[in-house]
C-alpha cells in the first residue's frame, strides 16, 4: 500500500510551487485533482510542447494527477469546488495573494464545508508583512531575498541561479507542512491552514553568507564558486586539463590528504595549517590547487582525490547529466514512449521502504477528467453536467 493511499488533494496552483508540492504527495500515493481555469495552466503552453500536446514542463510537474477544468469565478464552479472539498483532505494553492478570499473560498468557507480540510497556502511573502500583497515568481523572490546578489562572481553582475530553487524549495516546504497538519489532524480531528512563503523557505539557504556578513560587515556578497561565507578553503571549482572539477576540504584531515597528493611545497606554509589561516589566505590556497589541477584530467583528479575521502566532483553539463550512469540508475527522470512520442516526468525523491512510489500516468488535455469526476464521484447526472457546461463553470 502507498503511504498516502486514500488521501485526496485538490491543487489549484500553476507554475511550480503548488504543482511540485502536490506532485510529491501524488508520488506518495495521494489522489491529486488539479483544478485549472478555462484558459489552463500557462505552463501547458510553453514552447517545449511534445506529441502529448502539453509542454515538457507541464508533464514533469503534473503527470499522475487527474485534471479538472473549473471556473471558480462562477457560482456553479464554486459550488462544484465545495463539493470536491467535502470529499478531500487537502487543498493546496498558490494563486495570487487573497484570490481565494476574493472568490468567497477562504478557509472559513472551506472549513464550514469540511472541518477536516487542510488548506495549504503557498505565496511569495506570506499573509503578513509589508510585501504580503505582492505577487511573486521564482525570479522576483531571488531578487528580493538576496539570492541573486549572492550568486555570481565578486566583480560581476547579480545572477539568478540556473535551477528554479525558490519554487522547488517552497513546494517541498509546503509538502512538509501538509504532512505535519495531517498528523496533527489524526490527533485533533480537525484541519488547519498551512502557510509557506517562498522568501521564508529560501533564506535559510543563505546561512553561510549571512554568517559572514554578521561577523564582518565588509564581507563580499558574491563569492563565485568559493564558500558563501569565505570560511572554508579550499572550496572552489578548479580548471583541469579537460574541464572543471570541484574540491573542498572541510576538515584538517581532508586538507592534509590533499596537501600530500599535490606535493607542492607552498602547501606546507604553516599559515595554511588551520582553516582560519587558509580562509585568510584563500587566494594562495586556490592558486596552489589550481596549478596542480591544470596538469591533470578531471577523471585523474577525481579518482585520486575521492580515494582519500576528500569531497570532490567533476562539473558536468546538462547533456552529461542525462547520460550519467548514477542519474539513470536512480531513475528520477521517467521517460515513457507511446505511439505519439516520448513524454517525461519526475519520480519521487522521497523513498519509503514499505510504501512503493505510485507510478505516474501521462497528463491529458485540459479538463480531461472533469466529467468523470462530476459523474462518478460527485453524483452529477448528464443534465447537471450539461447545465454546468452551459453556465461555463466547466
Amino acid at each position: 500500500m502507498s503511504a498516502l493511499d486514500g488521501v485526496r488533494v485538490i491543487c489549484i496552483g500553476q507554475f511550480y510551487m503548488a504543482p511540485y508540492s502536490s506532485l510529491l504527495l501524488a508520488r506518495l500515493g495521494a489522489d491529486v485533482i488539479k483544478i485549472e481555469s478555462p484558459s489552463g495552466d500557462p505552463y501547458r503552453f510553453l514552447p517545449t510542447t511534445t506529441g502529448s500536446g502539453n509542454s515538457v514542463q507541464f508533464n514533469l510537474m503534473n503527470a499522475g494527477k487527474r485534471l479538472m477544468k473549473l471556473d471558480l469565478r462562477t457560482d456553479g464552479g464554486r459550488e462544484v469546488f465545495l463539493e470536491l472539498v467535502r470529499t478531500a483532505d487537502v487543498v493546496v494553492q498558490n494563486l495570487a495573494p487573497g484570490a481565494l478570499n476574493r472568490m468567497g473560498l477562504g478557509y472559513d468557507t472551506l472549513r464550514a464545508a469540511n472541518p477536516r480540510i487542510i488548506l495549504a497556502n503557498g505565496s511569495g511573502f506570506g499573509s503578513t508583512g509589508p510585501y504580503a500583497d505582492d505577487t511573486a515568481m521564482d525570479l522576483t523572490i531571488q531578487a528580493r531575498a538576496a539570492i541573486m546578489s549572492t550568486t555570481g562572481f565578486m566583480d560581476g553582475e547579480p545572477v539568478r541561479t540556473g535551477p528554479s530553487v525558490v519554487d522547488l524549495m517552497g513546494g517541498t516546504h509546503l509538502a512538509v507542512g501538509i504532512l505535519a497538519a495531517m498528523l496533527q489532524r489524526e490527533r485533533s480531528g480537525v484541519g488547519q491552514e498551512v502557510e509557506v512563503a517562498l522568501q521564508d523557505a529560501i533564506v535559510p539557504a543563505l546561512s553561510s553568507n549571512i554568517a559572514a556578513l554578521l561577523s564582518d560587515a565588509n564581507s563580499p556578497e558574491r563569492t563565485g564558486n568559493r564558500h558563501g561565507g569565505l570560511a572554508v578553503a579550499p572550496y572552489n571549482a578548479y580548471e583541469a586539463s579537460d574541464g572543471w572539477i570541484t574540491i573542498l576540504c572541510p576538515s584538517p584531515t581532508h586538507w592534509g590528504a590533499l596537501r600530500t597528493i599535490m606535493g607542492d611545497p607552498r602547501a606546507d606554509d604553516p599559515r595554511l595549517d588551520d582553516m582560519s589561516g587558509r580562509a585568510a589566505h584563500i587566494d594562495l590556497v586556490d592558486e596552489i590547487v589550481s596549478d596542480w589541477a591544470r596538469r591533470h584530467t578531471k577523471d585523474e583528479i577525481f579518482k585520486v582525490v575521492q580515494a582519500q575521502g576528500i569531497p570532490c566532483a567533476p562539473v558536468v553539463t546538462l547533456p552529461e547529466l542525462l547520460e550519467d550512469p548514477h542519474f539513470i540508475h536512480r531513475n528520477m527522470l521517467r521517460a515513457t514512449t507511446e505511439a505519439d512520442g516520448t513524454w517525461h516526468t519526475w519520480a519521487s525523491p522521497v523513498l519509503l521502504s514499505d510504501s512503493p512510489m505510485v507510478e505516474p500516468t501521462r497528463p491529458g488535455a485540459l479538463g480531461a477528467d472533469t466529467e468523470s469526476i462530476l459523474r462518478d464521484e460527485l453524483g452529477h447526472d448528464a443534465a447537471s453536467v450539461d447545465a454546468l457546461r452551459s453556465a461555463k463553470a466547466i
